[in-house]
C-alpha cells in the first residue's frame, strides 16, 4: 500500500516521498483512514513505529481541506492542538508537521517552558492553525489571555500514558475545558494502564481501537545483553566498554539527574566527551546537547527517562542502561531508541547485585530471559550483598508550575463524567518497532 492509496493529498504525498518514505508503517496505514473518517482514535503504539506521522498527515489532509474564516482582526484560529509530555517530543512533533505539510499553507508553532516566552509570544499575535505544546506552557499563554481554543477542530494527545505518570492530569482537564465539546479526539500511548482506560473512557466518543506490536514488546533488531558487574564498577566497565569496541552515539541512561551529572564528570575524566540531558538542565543546554549527539561530534549522552521521550536518532546504534529502571515499561521504552526504521542496534545493560529485582520485573514484562555475559576483569563479587536502590519516580504531589514540564508526579485518578466509550472494532498487527 501506499500513501495516496490511503487517501492523503498530492501536496502531502510529495513532502513524505521527499523524505525517502514509500510504504506506510502499520500504525500509519490502520490509523490514517480512522483519522480522515473523522472518528476518534485509541491508538497502542511503542515508540519507533511511525505514530507521529499517523496523525499528523491526516491532520494536515482535513485542515488543508477546509477553508476556515479568519477573526475579524486577521488571526488565524488554532484548529488542531497536540499535547505532548516533554520539550523534546513537542519540537520533533512540530518538525514533522512543518516538514509533511512544507507544499501547504498551514500555519504551525510549538510552546513549551524553559524558554524566553516573548518570542512565542510575537508568534502567537499572528494565529496558528496547528499548535504543539506541553500543558504548563500552553496554560501559562492560556491565563495571560494569549490563546483562544475555543475553535480547535482536533485534539492530540500524544504518549497519554507518560504524561500522566509526570503528573499532567489536572493540567489535561483544565485544557480540556476550554475546547468545543464537538472534536475529534486521538489518544497514543505505548501501554494502556488502567488510568489510561478510565481517562480515555472520559475523553474519547466511540473510538476506533489501533494496536500495533505486543504490548511492551522489544524489538527483534536490537540485540539485548547484560552484563552483571559490581556496583562500583560500573563506570570502568562503561568506558572499557565504549573504547575497547570504539563506541560513537551511544546513548547512556541513569535513573536520576544528579546521576546523570556524575557519569558525565566521569567520563571526562577518561577522555570521553559526554553531556547530559535531564529536566534541571535548560532548554538551550538540551537542545545544544541534542544537536552534538545527532550530528556525531558528541560521543555519549546521558540522559534521564523523561528527557529521552520523544528523542528522535535515526540508526542509532547503541543504547547502554548504565542503571536499569525501576518501573519495567521504561526499559522498553529505552531500548526502543535503538533498532528503529528496520536498523539494527544494541542495548547493553550493566547490572549490578542491588537490580536483581528490576531485572527479574523486566524479564516478566518482555516475557524473555535476557543473555548474560560476564566481561573479564569485571567478574563481580559472588558475596556482594544488595543494598537499598533510591528510585526517581517517587514525588507525591503535583509539580509546581515552573516544574511541570519536567517534574515527575503520581497521576491523579480521573474521575469518571460519562460511561466508557467502547471502541468500535479492534485492528491488531505484530510488528516489530520501525
Amino acid at each position: 500500500m501506499s500513501f495516496s492509496a490511503l487517501g492523503l493529498s498530492d501536496q502531502i504525498v510529495r513532502a513524505v516521498t521527499a523524505r525517502g518514505y514509500t510504504k506506510p508503517t502499520p500504525i500509519q496505514s490502520q490509523a490514517i483512514p480512522v483519522v480522515l473518517s473523522g472518528q476518534d482514535l485509541l491508538a497502542g503504539a511503542q515508540t519507533g513505529t511511525g505514530k507521529t506521522a499517523g496523525f499528523t498527515l491526516p491532520i494536515l489532509h482535513l485542515l488543508s481541506n477546509k477553508v476556515v474564516k479568519r477573526s475579524p482582526t486577521g488571526k488565524i484560529p488554532i484548529r488542531a492542538l497536540i499535547l505532548t509530555p516533554t520539550r523534546e517530543l513537542a519540537a520533533q512533533v512540530e518538525e514533522s508537521v512543518r516538514m509533511y505539510g512544507r507544499h501547504l499553507p498551514l500555519q504551525s508553532m510549538v510552546i513549551y517552558g524553559g524558554v524566553n516566552i516573548n518570542p512565542q509570544i510575537n508568534r502567537l499575535r499572528g494565529g496558528v492553525e496547528i499548535l504543539v505544546a506541553t500543558p504548563g506552557r500552553l496554560l501559562d499563554h492560556v491565563q495571560q489571555g494569549r490563546l483562544d481554543l475555543s475553535k480547535v477542530e482536533i485534539l492530540v494527545l500524544d504518549e497519554a500514558d507518560r504524561m500522566l505518570d509526570m503528573g499532567f492530569i489536572r493540567d489535561i482537564r483544565k485544557i480540556l475545558a476550554l475546547l468545543p465539546k464537538q472534536r475529534q479526539n486521538l489518544l497514543f500511548s505505548a501501554t494502556f494502564s488502567n488510568e489510561i482506560k478510565s481517562f480515555a473512557s472520559t475523553l474519547l466518543n466511540q473510538p476506533v481501537l489501533v494496536e500495533v506490536a505486543s504490548q511492551n514488546a522489544t524489538s527483534d533488531l536490537v540485540t539485548q545483553r547484560i552484563f552483571p558487574v559490581d556496583r562500583d564498577r560500573k563506570r570502568d566497565l562503561l568506558t572499557h566498554l565504549i573504547k575497547t569496541h570504539n563506541w560513537y552515539q551511544v546513548l547512556v541512561f541513569t535513573r536520576t539527574k544528579h546521576g546523570a551529572d556524575r557519569l558525565v564528570k566521569q567520563l571526562h575524566q577518561d577522555d570521553i566527551v559526554a553531556m547530559a540531558i535531564h529536566g534541571n538542565k535548560s532548554q538551550a543546554a538540551r537542545t545544544r546537547a541534542l544537536g552534538k549527539f545527532k550530528d556525531g561530534s558528541l560521543q555519549v549522552l546521558v540522559a534521564t527517562d523523561i528527557a529521552a521521550r520523544g528523542l528522535d536518532i535515526s540508526e542509532l546504534p547503541h543504547v547502554v542502561n548504565y542503571e536499569l529502571p525501576n518501573v519495567p515499561e521504561d526499559y522498553v521504552h529505552r531500548i526502543g531508541r535503538t533498532g528503529r526504521a528496520g536498523s539494527v542496534g544494541e542495548a547493553i545493560s550493566l547490572v549490578c547485585v542491588d537490580e536483581r529485582k528490576f531485572l527479574s520485573d523486566i524479564e516478566k514484562l518482555i516475557k524473555r530471559s535476557l543473555p548474560q555475559e560476564i566481561i573479564e576483569g569485571f567478574e563481580p563479587d559472588p558475596r556482594a550483598k544488595p543494598e537499598p536502590i533510591q528510585v526517581g519516580r517517587q514525588a507525591k504531589h503535583q509539580p509546581r508550575r515552573g516544574q511541570r514540564d519536567n517534574a515527575i508526579a503520581k497521576p491523579s485518578s480521573p474521575s469518571p463524567s460519562k460511561s466508557p466509550a467502547k471502541p468500535q472494532r479492534r485492528q491488531s498487527v505484530a510488528i516489530a518497532h520501525s
